[in-house]
């Protein structure tokens, strides 16, 4: 299986199941090597003289961009996954979310390079989703963190204890906590589950093994270069790399010869394992002390009862900026519990200030938290 520069569609691969809104424009236009545009809304093709890629991305903190790249830099990476993980022809990836997202997007394009069947599960109710998964003799799966939770609690309502034909689940877009992680694993108890860390941008950068120590996202994925720099911004060179955007802009995105920073800060440890503490832009001062509400809604997902959250800084003239957090959880959190679980683990500054419990906090296309909906709700209430 050689890069080329438009998708391949392999001769073995079937798209089986529920069709997927967009599928049948999405196919016709990889027929013709038409240049395909993932939006929120759904799958656009474009004839053009040179296949590209442009995926629509919403920030959870900013303005949609258009990253452009070409389908060589998802090939890459499509060969490196069927040759590690033995994913054959006899297989069939399983999608949950719409077609126009990029996660679900990667993984129907991956499919129909390799040459496994295809399903997309997007539009119907997890029940569902999990009866059709319980049918198929070998599966993979791409899904968020949030999708795999809404599944779970689909195989208890279908009353499905365990799905035995699941041999990989690759999860992206959010934080997989270690409550999660067990369920996942006791409901498909021979899958293997992959945890990636990457970007639009960059697609992967790191994936998780089986000694990924806890709160590490991986060592680099093969063929990925990481450099830190003093500050510890992380750099990217890699062939998965994007060529540039198509429309919008980001302030944090920036080249250095052939690496790539997002703007995003860590470290690694000596054995090469990644460490994130979280975006630069959004590191604020509490106390003259760095604090990265990356780390503390990472460690707040492990707590016990909380399905979601995520933390918003506010000025505060005293203190520089103040935490507040907003919790998704099942059951009645203990706030005490979480302040001591901050403070030991990140320090006092990175204490929430206050906590906010909604019904379901919202989320992007992507699965990770809309912030920029959660801070003018903070706002409408001061």
């Amino acid at each position: 299986m050689t890069d080329s520069a438009t998708f391949r569609l392999h001769p073995e691969s079937t798209v089986i199941g529920p069709a997927s809104q967009g599928m049948d424009l999405l196919l016709a236009g990889l027929a013709r090597g038409d240049t395909i545009f993932a939006r929120q809304s759904g799958i656009k093709t474009i004839a053009g003289a040179q296949q590209w890629l442009l995926c629509e991305t919403s920030g959870s903190s900013g303005a949609p961009k258009t990253i452009r790249r070409s389908p060589q830099s998802w090939q890459a990476s499509f060969a490196i996954t069927a040759e590690t993980y033995a994913v054959t022809a006899a297989d069939t990836y399983v999608t949950l979310g719409p077609i126009g997202h990029s996660l679900t997007l990667y993984a129907t394009l991956e499919a129909l390079h390799v040459g496994a069947n295809i399903v997309g599960l997007t539009g119907i109710s997890p029940r569902a989703q999990t009866r059709h998964i319980a049918s198929f003799n070998r599966c993979v799966i791409y899904a968020t963190p949030a999708q795999l939770g809404l599944l779970l609690q689909g195989a208890k309502s279908a009353k499905i204890d365990t799905i035995a034909h699941v041999r990989h689940i690759f999860c992206g877009g959010g934080v997989l906590n270690e409550t999660l992680r067990e369920q996942i694993l006791a409901a498909f108890p021979r899958t293997q589950i992959h945890v990636f860390y990457g970007a639009s941008e960059t697609s992967f950068i790191t994936i998780t093994d089986a000694n990924t120590p806890r709160g590490s996202v991986g060592r680099a994925y093969r063929g990925v270069h990481l450099r830190l720099d003093d500050s510890g911004e992380i750099w990217v060179k890699s062939p998965y790399l994007f060529e540039g955007y198509a429309s919008g802009a980001a302030q944090d995105t920036r080249w250095d010869g052939a690496h790539l920073s997002i703007g995003e800060i860590g470290h690694l440890d000596p054995q090469g394992y990644l460490f994130v503490q979280g975006r630069k832009s959004r590191m604020v001062t509490v106390a003259d002390n760095n604090v990265f509400p990356d780390l503390i809604e990472a460690l707040l997902i492990t707590a016990p009862g909380i399905t979601q959250c995520a933390a918003i800084a506010l000025p505060d003239v005293k203190r520089g900026h103040r935490i507040i957090c907003f919790l998704q959880c099942a059951g009645d959190p203990d706030f005490a519990g979480l302040r001591q679980l901050c403070h030991r683990h990140l320090g006092a500054p990175s204490v929430p200030k206050d906590f906010v419990v909604i019904p379901e906090i919202p989320l992007l296309p992507a699965g990770k938290p809309d912030l920029v909906k959660l801070s003018q709700w903070l706002k409408a209430r001061a």
